[in-house]
């Protein structure tokens, strides 16, 4: 069974080793242990719905406590804490396009607010109901998860939204195909929720992010259907895909997605290299990248990244004889972790991992081989689970991304860094914040940052100290001409800052977009764009 105030399910653990706990601890302290709401004290919280009974919803609060939060952090303080606030007055479950047009009409004729629902794996608050005096009615697609056709001359597969990561590949992996989009949610996250978020996979170096696996689909509106067909190219004016792509909800409801899919690589293999500094990593990634070599991935953790993340495993005597022999040969404590991907044929393997050495060699890097590699497939899906250790321990846990020029990572990731690091010393409290490239490009790479702090006895104060700091790197991103989001999206908690990164007069296109195609302002209202506009 699925958490209802945590990640993931609730069989699966991932256990603190005690070694762990004592780094923790000696980096920003001993963490507080305090209890949680239980489930039959946060159901009693549910107020009673405000909408009219209707065959396709349903009122029920268990229902609607599952749908009332994400997964960011302020969405755990609220269901930990049983302090959620606002609730969906129902849930709907539609299992076709008609079900839907129902809907959006009940919607049109009763002023109720409506917001699509993917596998709530959101961390920026997209999901999330907002206080007000219309009734909010979620609109759960899961139950909209089937294959409706499988082009196996042209490479294309088209899915009905709702289709949750894991259903994809196990339905295109038994004809020899792969879509290969593969977030660190894709366990729970839906193909509707990569498009309307602009998603990235962990390996769209080869596989390309949603944007460009994204061919065509169906749209459902106020106005009507929107189709935005199947062409391998076009010049027929602006791309509405485009459009669709990151609206979040605010445009229509997604209802069927057509993806461009490839054969099954005849082989895979993940590799590891360690540097003597991120500097020197850093520009050994983005020489690969600008020259081409055909990786499949490419992620680089600073030092302390690097650190925590063999201190967090729990392998002890793997990571003490890993750090003795990475010491004598003068890999001190600034070496950074390299994990790079090799996908396709076996020939291309053999070619990328031999030109993709060469250039780790040159930059004084060192390649271990696939151990490292193996653990971290392993795990890639695996790790987010450790956020519920982490919080029953006494730890807040959160991250953040964005994307910028290779000229502008140097400085942006020091000053984020520590604009984190030094964020809480107001309250006596230290951060503990580390950082990692994540997606690469010959242009720029995306820079991913992990944060964690100790959690107060009072909830409302470890939010805060989540604004705080969630608020000065925010700051630091805009300053350094970062994007504000490169792969989460922009939901509630990032909406006040779209302006800085799309000027007035893009501001003006999308709220004349939204008004047309939601002139009542019922579609996911205050997400994307903030209220004031």
């Amino acid at each position: 069974m699925r958490r209802w105030n945590g990640w993931g399910e609730e069989s699966v653990l991932y256990p603190l080793p005690p070694s762990a706990k004592d780094y923790l601890e000696t980096q920003i302290g001993a963490g507080l242990s305090l209890p949680d709401a239980s489930l039959e004290e946060t159901l009693a919280s549910v107020p009673d719905s405000r909408l009219p009974d209707h065959a396709l919803i349903s009122n029920l609060s268990m229902d609607r406590l599952l749908h009332a939060r994400g997964q960011s952090l302020p969405d755990w303080i609220a269901l930990r804490s049983g302090r959620i606030g606002q609730f969906p007055d129902g849930v709907a479950y539609p299992i076709c396009k008609d079900n839907l047009k129902t809907l959006l009409d009940f919607s049109r004729q009763t002023g109720t607010r409506l917001i699509p629902y993917g596998g709530g794996t959101s961390v920026v608050g997209h999901i999330n109901p907002l206080p007000g005096t219309a009734p909010i009615l979620t609109v759960d697609l899961s139950r909209m998860n089937h294959l409706v056709e499988l082009d196996e001359t042209s490479h294309l597969a088209t899915f009905e939204a709702g289709i949750s990561g894991p259903d994809i590949e196990m339905l295109l992996q038994g004809k020899g195909f792969t879509l290969g989009h593969y977030p660190q949610s894709f366990e729970y996250s839906t193909l509707g929720g990569w498009v309307a978020t602009r998603s990235s996979g962990q390996q769209s170096y080869h596989y390309g992010r949603i944007e460009n696996l994204f061919a065509g689909g169906v749209l459902e509106t106020f106005l009507g259907e929107l189709e935005m067909p199947v062409h391998p190219a076009s010049a027929a004016g602006p791309d509405l895909k485009q459009v669709i792509l990151g609206s979040e909800g605010r445009f229509g409801i997604l209802t069927q997605a057509t993806v461009r899919i490839q054969r099954l690589p005849e082989t895979e293999t993940f590799q590891a290299a360690f540097f003597h500094d991120w500097e020197t990593g850093s520009d050994a990634v983005r020489e690969i990248a600008q020259a081409g070599v055909p990786v499949s991935m490419l992620r680089l953790s600073n030092a302390l990244e690097t650190d925590t993340t063999l201190a967090l495993s729990g392998k002890d005597a793997l990571v003490l004889l890993a750090r003795r022999a990475l010491g004598w040969i003068q890999y001190d404590d600034q070496r950074c972790l390299l994990i790079f991907g090799l996908t396709g044929s076996r020939s291309l393997v053999r070619y990328a991992y031999r030109q993709a050495a060469r250039i780790i060699r040159t930059h004084g890097g060192l390649p271990t081989g696939t151990l490292i590699g193996r653990m971290w497939r392993k795990s890639r899906f695996l790790s987010p689970y450790l956020r519920n250790t982490l919080w029953e321990q006494g730890y807040a846990l959160d991250t953040l991304e964005t994307a910028l020029p290779w000229s502008g990572i140097p400085h942006c990731a020091h000053e984020v860094l520590t604009s984190l690091r030094n964020g809480l010393a107001e309250s006596g409290e230290s951060v503990l914040a580390f950082a990692h490239l994540s997606h690469v490009y010959k242009d720029g790479a995306g820079l991913y940052v992990t944060y964690l702090y100790r959690r107060a006895e009072d909830p409302d104060e470890t939010l805060r100290r989540w604004w705080i700091l969630k608020s000065a790197a925010s700051q630091v991103i805009l300053q350094r001409h970062g994007t504000i989001s490169h792969q989460h999206g922009v939901g509630y908690d990032h909406a006040g800052y779209l302006a800085s990164e799309k000027g007035a007069p893009g501001m003006d296109i999308l709220t004349t977009l939204r008004d047309l195609l939601d002139p009542q302002g019922l579609l996911n209202p205050g997400k994307l764009l903030p209220d004031e506009y």
